[in-house]
This record gives structure tokens, sequence and C-alpha cells, in this order.
């Protein structure tokens, strides 16, 4: 893939490494490999997420500082890793549901855009939101039910009566925080399934649906243009320190591995950033609702309506962005470290490695 750049006296283009779709990956390296990678990747981030769950479903505002602190001091350092073997084990057939969604969507949608004459960055950001949109709504089959019994366990250790006090030495107050006690990843899939059925499992399933299939549509479309404005704005300057003219004048450069990470690992973080704030709301929501029990109605759960009136209840609409410093912060840190390891993992997976130069 090649980019160029427009000045007044020379023109330049910055030739990329190619695109690897679909049909160019070993399948089986591509799994084996990407479960190994990402898990290392999650095992990297829980804490973060962790932190997010709590303060989402406090009653009160508590800094991320003080609610790590909290956590460590009455639950131990164990505590900022509880349901992890869980998600762990859920991660992994997810993302592979995700990739294999988002690979296959890519590749088809984006052979079709440009069938239709769409221009190529066009077509390259219909097909990226497109493949984003199917990717989430594929993975949440399984993430819900994993989800739900993760937070669960996340949250055990600050119910009860206790929760986010506002002294530093004060645990975190969690309301109608689930009565139950869990003694780990299947006790919880049991007891939540023995209660409430196959439904408890898929709490907030459909506003699950409604933040990330979205979130995930803006965050690949926003991903690809990002990359494009950064390589266009920097493409002149690359091109006049270490391009080389050719004999058409035209000056090119073929930047090193290090400096295409770097591109992807900005503009990955920039998408993130942005799709945090935008989905912050309905992420908080979907946290109360499926770590929650209802008030009015006892174990079947709050319902939106419930969950909404109790957070403007508790601190306006504000409260809705209870989490955002962490949820900013992890998704930040995911989305670099996720598309890097994404990309370099597709690399590893090709079954040509020398039409990747």
């Amino acid at each position: 893939m090649s980019l160029s750049a427009a000045e007044e006296d020379s023109a330049q283009e910055i030739h990329l490494p190619a695109d690897i779709d679909w049909e160019m990956l070993d399948k089986s390296k591509f799994f084996f490999l990407g479960a190994a990678l990402f898990s290392g990747v999650s095992a990297t981030l829980y804490p973060v997420v962790v932190l997010k769950t709590r303060q989402q479903i406090a009653q009160s505002q508590v800094s991320s500082i003080r609610t790590a602190f909290s956590i460590v001091r009455h639950e131990g350092f164990r505590a900022l890793y509880r349901g992890f073997g869980t998600s762990l084990m859920g991660t992994i057939p997810a993302r592979a549901l995700y990739m294999t969604a988002l690979e296959v969507t890519k590749s088809n949608v984006g052979t079709a855009t440009v069938r239709l004459g769409f221009p190529e960055p066009t077509a390259a950001a219909i097909a990226n939101a497109a493949a984003g949109l199917s990717a989430a709504m594929a993975a949440q089959l399984v993430w819900t039910p994993i989800d739900v019994v993760s937070q669960r366990l996340m949250v055990q250790g600050g119910g009860g009566g206790g929760g986010c006090g506002c002294g530093p030495g004060e645990k975190l107050k969690i309301p109608n925080a689930s009565s139950c006690k869990y003694l780990g990843g299947i006790d919880a899939f049991r007891k939540i399934l023995n209660t409430d059925g196959p439904r408890g499992l898929y709490r907030g399933f459909g506003i699950s649906i409604l933040t990330y299939a979205p979130s995930n549509a803006v965050w690949w479309a926003s991903y690809s243009v990002a990359q494009r404005l950064i390589w266009s704005g920097i493409g002149v300057y690359l091109c006049k320190k270490d391009g080389e003219t050719g004999e058409n004048g035209v000056s090119t450069f073929r930047p090193d591995s290090k400096t295409v990470m770097a591109v992807q690992g900005v503009s990955a973080a920039m998408a993130g950033g942005v799709s945090a704030l935008i989905t912050m709301p309905l992420d908080t929501i979907k946290t109360r609702l499926q770590v929650l029990d209802g008030e009015e109605n006892g174990r079947r759960g709050p319902t939106i309506g419930q969950t909404v009136r109790n957070l403007v209840r508790e601190g306006g609409w504000m409260a809705c962005y209870r989490g955002l410093g962490p949820r900013w912060a992890s998704m930040s840190m995911s989305a670099t470290t996720m598309i890097t390891t994404y990309e370099f993992l597709k690399r590893l997976s090709a079954k040509n490695q020398e039409a990747l130069t």
C-alpha cells in the first residue's frame, strides 16, 4: 500500500508494507499464536478493568488511586485479579470469534466496496467499520456470560455493606451487590444458572450489543482514518529526511517496522480514547445491569430505567461517567497493545512472508 503527499515542488510517496487479508493467513498459526499473545495482553490490563468495574457500581465518586489502595488494603493484591481465570478462559474463544468475523468481513466488504467504485481510502474505512460491527456482535455471544461471571467475582469482596467510602481506610461501598458468595468461576456460573436461568448469564446482552457494536465500528473506521492522517502529516517530513528521489522526480520512502508500529499504536490510542468517551454511559449501565440486584424486583436484576434513575439520583448525569479514567486508560492502552500485537500476529501468521516486503 502506498500513500502520496503533494508538495509545491515535488511529489512524495510512502510505501507501506502490504496489507494481509484473510486468505493470506495460516489459520492454525493465527489462532494458536493469537491465544498466547492476547492472553498476555489481557493479564497486563486486567487490574485496570477491575478498578473500572468497582468505580462504576460504587455509590459515590472516588479516585482510581484511592479505589486501588482500598482494594489492596482490605482484600489483598490478588483481588485485582479476581475473576481473571474465568475471563481468560472465555477470552480465547471470544477472541477467535472476533478475529474470524473481523478478517472475513473486512476482506469481503473491502473487495465489494472497491468493485462498487469507492475510492480506496473510503472503501478501507467502510470495510473496517463493517468488520468491527460484525466482530463485536459475534464475540458478545461468548463475552456477555463471561462478563457477568467475572464481574460478579470482581466486586465480591466489596459487597455487603462494604465499598467506596470517603475515607482512605474505608471499604468500597457497593449498593445491591449480589448477596451470593462464589467460590470461583464455575461455582458462580452454576449459581447464576440455578437462580436466574440462562437469562441470568445474558444480563445486559442487548445493551452490550448497543455499546460494543457501534463502538467497534467507530473504532476501526477511526483507526483507518487516523493512520492515513498521520502518514499524510509526517509524509513530507520523512520523504525530505530519508526519502530517495527517483528518475521521475518522485521522492519515495519505505518506513521500517518500528515506524509502522509506532504510527499504528498512536492511531489505535486516538481511536480508543474517543470510543471510550462516547460509549462510557452505556458501559456503566451495562456493568450495573450485570452485577447488581434490583431494589424493586429482587433477584431478577434492575431494569435499564431503574439503573439510569439510580445513577442520576446518586450523582447526576456525570455518575454515568464514573470509571472514565480507568476505562480511558484501559481502552487506549488496550487498543495500542492489541493493534500492534494483532498486526504483528498477522505478519507472523502469513503464509508467504516474502510477499509482505
